[in-house]
């Protein structure tokens, strides 16, 4: 009897006798169970990337777009149902799971809009005595097999990030989701194979990591790209050859509050960068840096807030900060808290947990070398420090490892230009929490969060190589 819910190879779903448990977050039951690949599946997953990144390659641009955009618009007409596996499996509040669903659409149609306009150039070569004959013409083409390995916190949009340039650029995917969260990725597969993937074009493949890294040192995989945390992202690209790595990493983003910003703003959009999905996001606002003018009002502002947030059933519509993904990590933020606690820290807000339910908390008196300070919380957690001058503050934004994203809310140009130039990031959001993103902007960071930019246009750029014709126009 086949028990388990069957992954994709080459356009079939496959059973195999090995499963692994998808439990609910929150109430800790058992919502299915899902088999897993083998070696044995492994490589008839990478020999069919092969064959798919042949099939794909023959597409017209207007063929991928159609694909793309039926996608797009078979998610869109079962967004509820969508909604409601991700609530179940990876614990997201339902209004974060439906915002995520309409993401996931505009991710796809953007995708649609970039593959027909995957372009080149003409490079005029007659800048030397003898060549004026000479042109060059470049055009850009599939990489090849593209392998993905997704993080549990979006399990849709993140994977839709991968899967959608990959097949805009003409190239075959595999696709090795979170071992939390593989239903999501499983039902994504279902509308591309019903809008036309051609077999092999996808392939999504739940395993152990064992069977993770005989995928990550393949030698037919030409690109690795790969979202979770930093020690797992830098050790997989040590293990990838000559492939090209496209790493999105962690990070503990910054905001600055100026003097001159509006306050209550701030402290409602700090509230939901810190809070929501509880902080499970690496662009998760986690250090407010407030400057001493304003720092008591500010406060007072986000800790009434704070204590406002609904907390608990990611099933209740009107829940902001639900579970961590499991009792360990919920764990492992009620002990950082008690470290900085002992350390001299003040808990402002929350500090407590129940199950895998962390309350949101606020802390002040933190110091750089706590780890709520230096290392990514992952969770409902954020510190406020105030500081005196702005050259100071942006020092103590840039005295981390990661450089992801920050925020500075003020009216200056001047100063937001000068955060702009200084701020070890990969972006700089004026007047906007580090948790913004657009899904066609170019994403990504510096230092330990990660190389490379994901962003439809920016993703393709890394799937695609550039090839350029040489032509010797000379009359006879």
């Amino acid at each position: 009897m086949e028990n388990g819910r069957p992954f994709l190879i080459g356009g079939r779903w496959v059973h195999t006798s090995s499963t692994a448990s998808v439990h609910n977050p929150y109430s800790g039951e058992t919502i299915a169970h899902v088999c897993q690949a083998g070696p044995a599946e492994a490589e008839a997953a990478m020999q069919s990337s092969v064959e798919g990144a042949a099939a794909m390659r023959r597409l017209s641009g207007y063929a991928r777009s159609t694909l793309l955009q039926k996608t797009a618009q078979a998610l869109q007409s079962r967004q509820e149902e969508f909604a409601r596996t991700m609530t179940a499996e990876a614990g997201k509040p339902l209004t974060d799971a439906r915002r995520e669903v309409g993401r996931a659409v505009q991710t796809f149609s953007i995708a649609g809009e970039e593959a027909k306009r995957i372009g080149g150039e003409v490079v005029p070569l007659d800048w030397s005595p003898g060549m004026e004959s000479y042109w060059g013409v470049t055009r850009r083409f599939p990489i090849g097999p593209i392998l993905g390995i997704t993080p549990f916190n979006f399990p849709l949009n993140l994977v839709v990030h991968k899967v959608a340039p990959a097949l805009a650029a003409g190239n075959s995917i595999l696709i090795k989701p979170a071992p939390q969260t593989p239903l999501t990725s499983l039902l994504l597969a279902e509308l591309l194979l019903e809008a036309g993937v051609p077999a092999g074009g996808l392939n999504v493949l739940p395993c152990d990591n064992r069977v993770a890294e005989q995928l990550v040192v393949d030698s037919r995989f030409k690109l690795l790209s790969f979202t979770g945390s930093a020690p797992v992202g830098w050790m997989l690209k040590a293990k990838c050859g000559k492939k090209k790595v496209v790493l999105e990493l962690g990070g503990n983003a910054a905001v600055i509050v100026e003097p001159d910003a509006d306050l209550d703003y701030v402290a409602q959009r700090c509230v939901t960068g810190g809070f929501s999905y509880a902080g499970q996001t690496c662009i998760s606002v986690q250090r407010i840096f407030v400057h001493e003018s304003v720092a008591a009002a500010f406060t007072e502002n986000l800790v009434a807030r704070v204590e406002r947030l609904e907390t608990g059933d990611p099933g209740n519509e009107r829940t902001v900060v639900g579970p961590l993904i499991d009792p360990g990590a919920a764990q492992r933020i009620e002990g950082w808290i008690e470290d900085a606690v002992t350390q001299g820290a003040r808990v402002l807000s929350g500090g407590t947990r129940v199950g895998s339910v962390v309350r949101p908390t606020v802390l002040s008196q933190v110091t750089p070398g706590m780890k709520v300070s230096c290392q990514e919380v992952f969770g409902p957690l954020v510190t406020i420090t105030p500081y005196r001058e702005f050259d100071d503050v942006l020092k103590a934004v840039n005295e981390s490892d990661y450089g992801l994203q920050a925020g500075v809310f003020t009216s200056n140009i001047g100063r937001i230009f000068q955060a702009f130039e200084q701020l070890e990031v990969g972006a700089v959001l004026a007047n906007e929490i580090p948790t913004f993103r657009a899904d066609h902007m170019p994403y990504g960071g510096v230092k330990d969060s990660g190389i490379g930019r994901e962003g439809l246009r920016y993703a393709i750029e890394d799937m695609t190589e550039p090839k350029l014709l040489v032509m010797n126009l000379r009359r006879p």
